[in-house]
């Protein structure tokens, strides 16, 4: 592959793995399985690999994660919450022993073994044995304050029992158990409402509800495995810290498995699997984790994730059936997506009658054709896919698939963006199947936040021509939506009610909600961190566009693009006269940078004074970054006692080490 050609292909993978880190990790939606995400990361890998100038500051390779919503009050961790590296092989776990056996080749290694919880992660934070903050892991180094729905989960220790630390930082992973889930969604049947799609999506999705009166009647618990930011001496072992952890009161693991070579550890994996059926919480894998603490700080992290643990995670379930039609759905922005109408199986705890094809050309490479018995793969909430055709079954008068050039919805020609896409998409921007989509994505919890103004709702709006563009919902009169069917005049002016609330929204809810092409959360967020308000965004070029952090020349066209488009223009006209809000409460006026604008800074060890996320907070206002591992983008490594291998690796690299004092002078303190 030419170097041209590795770049355009690194910039499309690095789009999508971000895509797909923000519905995973921010909107709790995930849109792909866990094997197709890691097979697109792995292959960034890869290209980064053959050209390591592809490997810059803002590939996905160098993050933690996506970036938090901001329902709740940001929380700074003062130590990372990292994910972790993942394997579906055997002989790939035999690599991972390799290389932790390269980094401590005079160790003694022993491992432990638990289940992976399928929940969201959390972090508690004690002070003086009393929980101060509860937090998601958002991005990796700073999640949502969610302390208030936290504190509802009955089995999470409001005070810690016996001597503790004066900070303790505990993670976890807040789950919903299976019986539990099945109850809410008997209930959220019963009351007319979309049942949850898993026991995972049904507890994060708690956990994002504002109302913690609400979240006190879910059926969430918790186990808690690991350690943050501690004050004074931590066990030896992790065997010794889930003790530890115990003794305070804290629910662990119910079982562990511990072992030395990779033997132990496969069949400690196999015997997991057989039993993991059975536990009334839902598991996806095997987390493998070095036992000793000191060896874990010897192998150090990566910026994604440490070098002394991985995860390994269990084959999705597959399972056979006949593929009956395959029908083209249309999305927002016009894409035609192919689906498979199945006939219905069981899998995964749930019976199945569609799975998605992705796009024409993976149709025609993996040759699917209606009426054959197909092998269908799903992995916990994801939508099912087909991965490959039981030829053997194939009818004899079976046809090659060919989709139809022209929009299911309107009947419009479709198109390709350019030769290389694989996605054709109707270009008639009124088709009633965009519009649908357009609306409802406005309205979404993540973008405007609009209560009610769901998929049924939406369509009913679009099929009475109430409302076209997202311009028109805040015409709406109550008459008009109360009408609606199984619309109450109740239920009409939440709706309405959710409109104007939705008008003092901070304006990359309102950009995000736009539904601009490539336009994410993340980078909607980056936008309005680099302009003060909406004029200042659609007057912007391509040139200022593109200088921006985590803005490509691909967004920056995009966003040139749409707010060049004049209807474009004329709908922020009419949601100006709405009154919706376009100023950016997340501006950061360049002129106005700290005296650590642009610097790279690690914390490391037991500060005097400051405690770590104080210290962080310092040098965010001055304008700098705090990073979770040393490289040599660090501008500054700040010491304190005990500062471990991070100091050794400064020194190593000449990175300048400065102790509190001279933080707080070049903070300007």
């Amino acid at each position: 592959m030419s170097a041209a050609a590795a770049k355009q292909r690194h910039a499309t993978l690095a789009e999508e793995i971000r895509r797909h880190d923000h519905a995973y990790y921010v909107l709790a939606e995930p849109a792909i399985s866990d094997q197709d995400y890691d097979r697109l990361y792995r292959e960034l890998l890869d290209l980064e690999a053959a050209h390591p100038e592809l490997a810059t500051a803002d590939s996905p390779s160098q993050r933690v994660g996506g970036k938090p919503v901001s329902e709740f009050p940001e929380h700074r961790h003062a130590v990372p919450m990292m994910s972790l590296d993942n394997t579906y092989s055997f002989d790939e776990l035999a690599e991972f022993l390799a290389r932790v056996e390269k980094l401590l080749p005079e160790a003694q290694l022993d491992w432990t073994i638990e289940p992976k919880i399928d929940g969201l992660a959390v972090s508690l934070r004690y002070e003086d044995g009393l929980l101060v903050v509860g937090a998601t892991r958002g991005d990796g180094l700073s999640g949502d304050d969610i302390t208030g729905n936290l504190k509802t989960i009955r089995s999470i220790p409001l005070k810690l029992t016996g001597k503790t630390p004066k900070v303790l930082e505990v993670r976890g992973e807040v789950f919903m158990s299976k019986a539990g889930f099945a109850k809410l969604n008997e209930k959220r049947k019963a009351d007319g409402e979309e049942p949850f799609a898993n026991p995972r999506n049904a507890a994060a999705g708690s956990l994002k509800m504002l109302d913690p009166q609400i979240v006190a009647e879910r059926p969430l618990g918790v186990f808690l495995y690991g350690l943050g930011e501690v004050s004074g001496e931590v066990p030896a072992t992790q065997v010794e810290v889930l003790d530890w952890l115990d003794e305070f009161g804290f629910p662990t693991p119910e079982r562990i498995w511990t072992g030395s070579t990779h033997d132990d550890l496969m069949a400690s994996i196999n015997e997991l699997d057989g039993v993991r059926h059975d536990l009334n919480y839902e598991t996806d894998g095997a987390v493998i984790k070095l036992n000793p603490m000191a060896l874990r700080e010897q192998c150090g992290a990566t910026a994604k994730a440490p070098r002394w643990a991985i995860a390994y995670k269990y084959a999705a379930e597959q399972a056979e059936t006949v593929l009956k039609e395959i029908t083209v759905q249309v999305g927002r922005t016009g894409a035609l997506t192919p689906v498979a109408e199945l006939e219905p199986v069981f899998i995964a705890g749930s019976t199945v009658s569609r799975a998605t094809l992705h796009n024409e050309e993976e149709i025609q490479r993996k040759d699917i054709r209606v009426g054959d018995a197909v092998i269908i793969e799903k992995a916990g909430e994801i939508i099912p896919a087909v991965v490959e055709v039981v030829l053997a079954k194939r009818p004899k008068k079976s046809k090659a698939f060919t989709l139809e050039k022209n929009c299911p919805e309107c009947g419009t020609a479709a198109s390709k963006a350019t030769e290389d896409d694989v996605v054709w998409r109707c270009a008639n921007p009124d088709c009633p199947a965009q519009v649908r989509g357009r609306l409802e994505h406005f309205c979404a919890r993540g973008a405007m936040d609009i209560e009610g103004g769901g998929e049924v709702l939406v369509k009913q709006i679009v099929e009475r021509g109430l409302a076209d563009d997202v311009g028109e919902l805040y015409k709406l009169k109550l008459e008009e939506v109360a009408s609606l069917e199984r619309m109450a005049e109740k239920s009409a002016q939440n709706f309405l009610d959710g409109l104007e609330a939705s008008k003092q929204r901070d304006l990359w809810r309102l950009v995000f909600g736009l539904g601009i092409l490539h336009v994410g959360a993340g980078v909607a967020k980056a936008l309005c961190r680099s302009f003060r308000d909406m004029d200042q965004l659609m007057d912007a070029s391509e040139e200022q566009l593109v200088a921006i952090n985590d803005v490509g020349e691909v967004i920056a066209a995009s966003v040139h693009h749409w707010f060049g488009d004049p209807e474009n223009r004329k709908l922020i006209e009419v949601l100006r006269k709405a009154g919706l809000n376009f100023e950016s409460a997340l501006y950061q006026d360049a002129a106005a940078a700290g005296p650590l604008a642009g610097k790279s800074l690690v914390l490391t060890g037991t500060l005097p004074n400051l405690k770590r996320h104080e210290a962080a907070a310092r040098i965010e206002a001055a304008g700098g970054k705090v990073v979770g591992s040393v490289s040599k983008k660090t501008d500054y490594l700040v010491a304190g006692e005990a500062a471990g291998s991070k100091l050794t690796k400064a020194e190593k690299l000449s990175i300048p080490v400065i102790d509190e004092a001279e933080l707080l002078r070049l903070c300007g303190e």
